[in-house]
């Protein structure tokens, strides 16, 4: 699938539902696993799990929204505080900056709010399309097709794309899916990743996409 290239067949559109059917069967609750209680904070936490596990952000998180809650906060906060207390999510200095970056752009710009919006989510120092889409879906309730390395392996796996660069990746798994499965479908191929499609190892004997996944090609009996 490409950009200008026709949608998938009858065929091919079985078979994009049948994995959807069993990827949502099998990770009913589709979300991110990052903690949060408001956009900011779901904005914050996805830039700091750059290169960092889910896991080690949620346990970062507690103590700089304590101290730091609010963009008008991190926007004035000392840049050395925010480093110490984000350092263990590795690449501190630069996450620091976009931290703080992104805050005051979001205080200077629009109010102290995070946007609603693609086009002005992608103007914040720190954000691209992944982290605005995780944004759009989790908080906002609109349509995202978030893209990470597990999305983008798995993608190229199930014979969704061809493409390698991210927002390529993004439209071509948006022609195949309604806007409403966006962010629940990008969430189940993440987990789906992190759990059995792995990049080196893939778990493929007890996969339940076996049947129809390019990679095999043979139904399991």
């Amino acid at each position: 699938m490409s950009r200008g290239a026709p949608g998938p067949d009858a065929a091919e559109r079985a078979r994009i539902g049948r994995i959807a059917a069993a990827l949502a069967r099998l990770y009913p609750e589709a979300r991110i696993s990052l903690d949060f209680t408001n956009a900011w904070e779901c904005l914050a936490a996805t830039i700091l799990s750059a290169q960092c596990t889910d896991e080690r952000v949620n346990r970062v998180t507690p103590a700089l929204f304590r101290a730091i809650p609010d963009p008008a906060a991190m926007a004035r906060a000392d840049l050395s505080k925010i480093e110490r207390l984000i350092v263990t999510t590795g690449f501190f200095r630069q996450k620091a900056k976009s931290l703080q970056g992104c805050a005051q752009k979001i205080v200077e710009r629009f109010g102290g709010k995070v946007p609603r919006t693609m086009d002005d989510l992608v103007t914040l120092p720190g954000v691209g399309r992944k982290t605005a889409n995780v944004i759009l879906g989790h908080v906002w309730g609109e349509p995202g097709m978030v893209v990470d390395t597990h999305v983008r392996r798995l993608a190229g796996r199930l014979g969704f794309t061809k493409h390698r660069e991210p927002d390529k990746i993004e439209l071509d798994l948006q022609k195949l899916l309604a806007p409403a499965d966006w962010t629940p479908f990008s969430m189940r191929l993440i987990l789906h990743g992190r759990q059995v499609c792995f990049a080196r190892r893939p778990r493929c004997e007890s996969c339940v996409l076996h049947a129809d996944c390019p990679r095999i090609g043979v139904p399991r009996a």
